[in-house]
């Protein structure tokens, strides 16, 4: 671990600042963010107006109010927040290209090799302070030789380092000799655990010399080692109360007694066990560009224009094995204005003649206006891709001739559907494992499904072409099927009837259209040519009558 620098920036005040940069109020209000805990809501994050007037992180929301009759609370927002931190991540990397997040509101950075190109780290500390005074942004910086010494020293370090104790000074004579009583903090005597205190700006960063990690980490709490709070309970308990009073164990009865992972932590703090800092990467990105040297307007040339765009976008997908299911084509305007278009694919395509089709049945809903002089093309969702194998010409042949190819076809078909009548509104059915007719299939969006694969389960019985919500029959409230009826206001006769299918509802689900009771079903064929399917209720939602349920072809 020699040699290496790492920086911990930690932003105690990262949920309710974002809300301000938000709100950008003239005259800074208390603020709080307010989340649930245990059922309750509680503090979660506090701005220092709200901090001055007496409020503290974790206190009930009613308490809070209490104290502070003019709180502005904001709901949390954790998407929005770890959004925000990725942001911060990216501007992190100015100082280093190995930046790594620490949920939830921290950033661990490798400055190792780096720190000279912005006046050494001094000249980085003041560039974080200068940075976050100019967003807003509260900001505790330390850096130490490890990631797990600069996280600490970043939340529960007050002070710098120490200097080297050389016995010459008389305020380094032995303890013996002097009072530290008066000196300790409360939970060195027995208090509970210390809170991370925030400081305002970086002009406190605790910097450790190299090689000086025992010095650095030696007075602090224990949960500057990133223990889990009960781990750092049971050490209390017994008076462990400073990581220096770790380093002095016998490691085996440590790691028996707290765990393993007590025993990573501390290693990991020291420099014996290695913890790389793993950058996030970077999301693919696929989009093409073409400038036009004067502003067109002609669909024809929107077309041509495509034709060029589109090779090297697949190109950029093929490279990364990629294919795009959602595609964004922007006509930008020489007025300012932008016109777009959205298509979706049914399948991950990498191919210009798959995307082609889709984006011109579009096309004219794309207002030129005085001309467009920028075509842009990206990809907004895209998926991984394997490149299909070629056969030879009898496998070839055999697949054409056993019509193996239409699968292609058909999602070339859901994908134009999709595009003049919305992804979303392009069904299909698939089955379902249940015995009652209206449960036998469910509907599934065509374009992010696949069809069955196999036969369609043969029912038991004939079923209906057409299915609705049971509808009520005018006929005798008797089991026997009746001659006549009313349905609907006509009166039918029947003629022909087949049945009765007794179905039992299923009573391992709640189904309030059929909670209990079984149904008889019968078809029948009417005078007049109808075929409709009708039970009987016995028990449940529909109960002792005669229900029409469906119509025959």
């Amino acid at each position: 671990m020699a040699g290496r620098r790492i920086l911990s920036l930690w932003f105690p005040r990262l949920a309710a600042e974002r809300v301000a940069r938000r709100r950008g109020d003239a005259v800074p209000l208390p603020l709080a963010v307010v989340g649930e805990r245990n059922g309750a809501q509680v503090l979660v994050s506090l701005s220092p107006e709200a901090e001055a007037a007496g409020l503290a992180l974790g206190q009930p929301l009613r308490d809070a109010s209490a104290i502070c009759p003019a709180l502005l609370t904001v709901a949390a927002d954790p998407p929005g927040e770890a959004q925000f931190l990725m942001t911060l991540r990216r501007w992190a990397g100015r100082f280093s290209p190995w930046v790594a997040e620490e949920p939830p509101a921290g950033l661990m950075i490798d400055l190792t090799g780096a720190a000279h190109l912005h006046g050494g780290e001094d000249g980085v500390l003041d560039r974080v302070a200068e940075d976050c005074t100019a967003l807003g942004l509260t900001v505790r910086a330390a850096i130490a030789d490890t990631a797990g010494a600069a996280w600490g020293l970043a939340r529960y370090a007050r002070d710098g380092v120490a200097p080297v104790r050389s016995g010459d000074a008389i305020d380094q004579e032995a303890r013996a000799t002097r009072s530290r009583a008066a000196k300790r903090r409360g939970w060195e005597r027995g208090g509970g655990a210390p809170r991370p205190v925030p400081v305002r700006g970086a002009e406190r960063a605790v910097v450790a010399p190299p090689g000086r990690l025992y010095d650095a980490l030696a007075e602090l709490p224990l949960a500057a080692l990133r223990l889990a709070p009960d781990v750092v309970e049971r050490l209390m308990r017994l008076g462990l109360r400073r990581v220096g009073d770790l380093m002095g164990l016998p490691r085996a009865a440590l790691a028996r007694r707290f765990g393993a992972d007590t025993l990573r932590r501390l290693d990991q703090a020291m420099g014996l066990e290695p913890e790389p800092i793993s950058p996030a990467r970077p999301p693919m990105h696929f989009a093409v560009r073409l400038t036009l040297p004067e502003p067109i307007g002609l669909r024809s040339d929107v077309e041509a224009a495509l034709d060029r765009l589109l090779p090297p976008f697949c190109e950029k997908l093929r490279a990364k094995g990629r294919g795009v299911r959602r595609v964004l084509f922007q006509a930008f305007r020489a007025d300012g204005g932008v016109a777009a278009v959205e298509v979706g694919l049914a399948r991950a395509a990498d191919s210009p003649d798959r995307i082609r089709p889709l984006l011109h049945l579009k096309l004219d809903l794309i207002d030129a206006g005085f001309g467009i002089d920028c075509l842009r093309l990206e990809a907004l969702a895209t998926e991984a891709v394997s490149a299909l194998q070629h056969r030879g010409q009898i496998e070839a042949t055999a697949k054409a001739m056993a019509g193996a190819g239409s699968g292609q076809a058909l999602e070339d078909l859901i994908g134009r559907l999709g595009a003049r009548l919305g992804t979303e509104a392009v069904l299909r059915l698939h089955p379902a494992e249940s015995h009652v007719p209206a449960k036998s299939a469910q509907l599934l969006m065509a374009a992010w499904s696949q069809p069955h694969d196999g036969p369609w389960p043969a029912p038991p019985a004939p079923r209906p072409l057409v299915m609705f919500r049971p509808e009520p029959v005018d006929a005798p409230e008797v089991p026997d099927l009746p001659i006549r009826f009313r349905w609907r206001r006509r009166d039918f006769t029947v003629r022909m009837a087949a049945g009765p299918e007794r179905l039992q509802p299923e009573w391992w689900f709640e189904d309030p259209d059929w909670r209990g009771g079984a149904r008889d079903y019968w078809r029948i064929e009417t005078e007049r040519g109808e075929r409709l399917w009708l039970f009987y209720g016995q028990g449940g939602a529909v109960t002792d009558r005669w229900y029409c349920e469906g119509v025959f072809s």
